[in-house]
C-alpha cells in the first residue's frame, strides 16, 4: 500500500503532498489542471521511464517520492535488500525519483541508489495501473491469454509448458540440422578423416617446430659451437697450468690462511669455495655436451627431415602447428560423430519424438486448466457486469486449438454478446468505449479476487470514460467494493464515481497571467459537495447541482 505521494516541479505542479490511506481515493480537477501529473508522479515511483520534458519550466529537476509498504520476507523485500536498500522497522520503504531537466535521472530506494529496472521489477508487486490505453489488452489475443492465465493462477503449469517448448524446439533444431546437412557433413567428415590420418602419422607435439629450429641451429653451426664449448671447458678446468678452477682454488687457500687470523674472512672463503664447485660443475656439463655432439653425427639430417614433414603438414592444413593440433581435435570429433552417425541420428529422432510427446502432454494439461479457468472467468465477469449496469451482456472466454507454439496449443478469444439474441463477437468490436471500460474493470476485479493478495494498490485512470448516469454510479459502487480489500486510486471526471470515495483529492490550477501553478489538496464537507457540484454542472454555486451532489453523497453512504 502507498501511504503518501509527494511531487515537486512536475509539470504544472510546483509542490504537492497527497496522503493515501486504505480504501478508495478519487482525484478530480478541471481539464489541464494537472491530474495527469499526479499519475506521472505515481508512474515514476513505480519505475516508469523518466521524461525530462515533464520537469516544470525553470526548474533544474522534478522529484516524486512515496512511502510504500513492503512485506518483510517477501520477494520484493529480498530483491531490494539485494540491491542495497534498507527497509524501515515498520515495514515501509521510501522511494524517490529525481528527473533532471538536463542531467541524468536518479532512483533512490531505502536510502540507496538503485537501477530504474530494479524499481520497476518490484513495483509490479505493489501497484497495478489501468488506463484507457489498457483497453488495447482486449484487442490482442496474446493479452487476452495473459488475462486468462493471470486469473487461473497456474504459473507453474505455464512455466512447465515453456520448458517443454524449449526442450522440443532444441531437439527439433538439432535433428533438422543433422538431417538437412547430412550429405555435406559426411563428405566433410571423410575429408577430415584423411587429414586426421596424415596428422596422426606424423604425430606432431606442442611447440615441436620451435624446438626443432633451435636444435638445427646448433647442429648447423656445430664446429663453432664445439670450438666454443671446448674452449670454455679448457679455460675452466682443462690441462693448462692455470685454469679457472685452479685459480679460484688457489685464491680460496690463500684466503683460508688469512681467515685463521681474522674470522671475518671466513664468509669470503666459503664463497670462493662455492665458485670452485660451481666452475667444476659447469666444466662437467660442458664435457657431457661435447660427448653428445660427438655421439650422433647424423642427427642434423634427421631433424631437418622431421621439420620438413611438419612444414608439409602445416601447409596441408593451412595453419601453424598450434592450428594443426586444434584442427586435429575438431577432426577427431567429426570423425567420431561420423562413425556413430546412424546411431546419433536415431537418438536425435527419439529425443525429438519424446520431447514432442512431453510438449503435447503438458499442452493438454495447460489447455484443460485454461478451459476450466475460462468458464469461471466468464461467469465472474458476467456477474460483475450485472452490477455495472450491463445486465444483458454476456462475456465468453473461448479457446481454439492450434498447433503448439511458445504460449501453448490454444488461442484465447474474449467475445461479447451485448444483449440477448445478439451473436458473440470479439469484445473490442461488440462493446462501446464506455462498455469496454466497464468490462476491463470487471476483469480487473476478477483478477484481483484470485491473483492478488489483499492490500494491493490499484490505479484507474478515467476507467469511467464514456460512462454516465446509472452506469457511472455502478462503476463508483464497484470501485468502492474493491477498495474494501485493496487500496484503490481513481482519476475521474464523474461525480457519480467520486461520491463513493473515502477521500477526495482535487487538483486545481491558478495563474497570475504569466505563471500557471496547480495545487493538490483533499476536500471534505462542503468543499467536497462544491467539487461534486462542479463535476455535475460545470459551474460553481449551482443550487441544483449542490442538491444533486448531496444526494449522491447520501446515496453512496447507504449503498450496500
Amino acid at each position: 500500500m502507498l501511504h503518501e505521494l509527494a511531487i515537486e516541479n512536475l509539470g504544472v505542479i510546483e509542490s504537492a503532498r497527497v496522503d493515501l490511506g486504505p480504501g478508495l481515493t478519487c482525484v478530480t480537477g478541471e481539464t489541464g489542471a494537472g491530474k495527469t501529473m499526479v499519475l506521472t508522479g505515481l508512474g515514476l515511483i513505480t519505475g516508469s521511464k523518466s521524461i525530462p520534458a515533464t520537469v516544470r519550466t525553470g526548474a533544474d529537476s522534478a522529484v516524486a517520492e512515496a512511502v510504500v509498504d513492503v512485506e518483510p520476507g517477501s520477494w520484493p523485500a529480498a530483491r531490494l535488500e539485494e540491491a542495497g536498500a534498507s527497509l524501515d522497522d515498520d515495514g515501509t520503504v521510501i522511494v524517490s525519483r529525481t528527473v533532471g531537466a538536463t542531467t541524468r535521472s536518479r532512483t533512490v530506494v531505502g536510502g540507496r541508489t538503485v537501477p530504474q529496472a530494479v524499481l520497476a521489477e518490484v513495483a509490479e508487486h505493489w501497484v497495478t495501473v489501468h488506463g484507457q490505453s489498457d483497453q488495447a489488452r482486449l484487442r490482442s489475443s496474446g493479452e487476452q491469454r495473459a488475462i486468462l492465465d493471470g486469473f487461473a493462477g497456474h504459473d507453474a503449469l505455464v512455466a512447465s509448458y515453456a520448458a517443454a517448448w524449449e526442450a522440443w524446439r532444441d531437439a527439433r533444431r538439432e535433428l533438422e540440422a543433422m538431417e538437412s546437412g547430412a550429405e555435406a557433413a559426411r563428405l566433410e567428415a571423410a575429408r577430415m578423416r584423411d587429414d586426421l590420418d596424415a596428422i596422426d602419422a606424423i604425430d606432431p607435439q606442442p611447440d615441436e617446430d620451435a624446438a626443432l629450429a633451435a636444435q638445427i641451429e646448433v647442429l648447423e653451426h656445430s664446429e663453432a659451437v664445439r670450438t666454443g664449448v671446448a674452449g670454455a671447458r679448457e679455460a675452466i678446468d682443462g690441462d693448462a697450468e692455470i685454469t679457472l678452477v685452479v685459480a679460484v682454488d688457489a685464491a680460496r687457500r690463500a684466503l683460508g690462511d688469512a681467515a685463521r687470523h681474522d674470522p671475518a674472512l671466513e664468509a669470503l672463503e666459503a664463497r670462493l669455495a662455492e665458485l670452485a664447485y660451481g666452475a667444476a660443475d659447469v666444466a662437467h656439463e660442458l664435457s657431457s655436451y661435447l660427448d653428445r655432439m660427438d655421439a650422433d653425427p647424423a642427427r642434423l639430417e634427421t631433424l631437418q627431415s622431421r621439420r620438413a614433414d611438419l612444414n608439409a603438414l602445416m601447409r596441408r592444413i593451412g595453419a601453424d602447428l598450434d592450428g594443426v593440433l586444434a584442427y586435429r581435435e575438431r577432426a577427431a570429433a567429426a570423425v567420431a560423430q561420423d562413425d556413430t552417425w546412424d546411431e546419433t541420428l536415431a537418438a536425435r529422432r527419439d529425443a525429438e519424438r519424446d520431447a514432442r510427446a512431453r510438449l503435447e502432454s503438458v499442452a493438454r494439461d495447460l489447455t484443460a486448466s485454461r478451459r476450466a479457468a475460462a468458464d469461471r472467468l466468464s461467469a465472474e465477469v458476467d456477474a460483475e457486469l450485472d452490477g455495472l449496469a450491463m445486465p444483458d451482456a454476456e462475456l465468453r472466454v473461448e479457446l481454439r486449438a492450434v498447433e503448439p507454439r511458445a504460449s501453448g496449443a490454444d488461442e484465447v478469444a474474449i467475445t461479447l454478446a451485448s444483449h440477448p439474441g445478439a451473436p458473440h463477437r470479439p469484445v473490442a468490436q461488440a462493446a462501446s468505449g464506455g462498455e469496454l471500460s466497464r468490462i476491463m474493470l470487471a476483469i480487473e476485479v476478477s483478477l484481483a479476487r484470485h491473483a492478488v493478495t489483499p492490500g494491493h494498490t490499484f490505479v484507474f485512470d478515467e476507467v469511467d470514460a464514456g460512462v454516465g448516469g446509472k452506469a457511472a454510479i455502478a462503476v463508483g459502487r464497484r470501485l468502492a467494493e474493491l477498495a474494501r480489500t485493496h487500496q484503490v486510486l481513481v482519476v475521474t471526471h464523474l461525480a457519480q464515481v467520486a461520491a463513493h470515495a473515502d477521500r477526495h483529492v482535487v487538483v486545481a490550477k491558478s495563474t497570475d497571467g504569466s505563471i500557471t501553478r496547480s495545487q493538490v489538496h483533499e476536500v471534505a464537507g462542503e468543499d467536497r459537495v462544491e467539487e461534486l457540484a462542479r463535476l455535475l454542472s460545470g459551474h460553481e454555486g449551482s443550487k441544483t447541482a449542490l442538491a444533486h451532489a448531496r444526494e449522491l453523497l447520501e446515496a453512496s453512504r447507504v449503498a450496500p
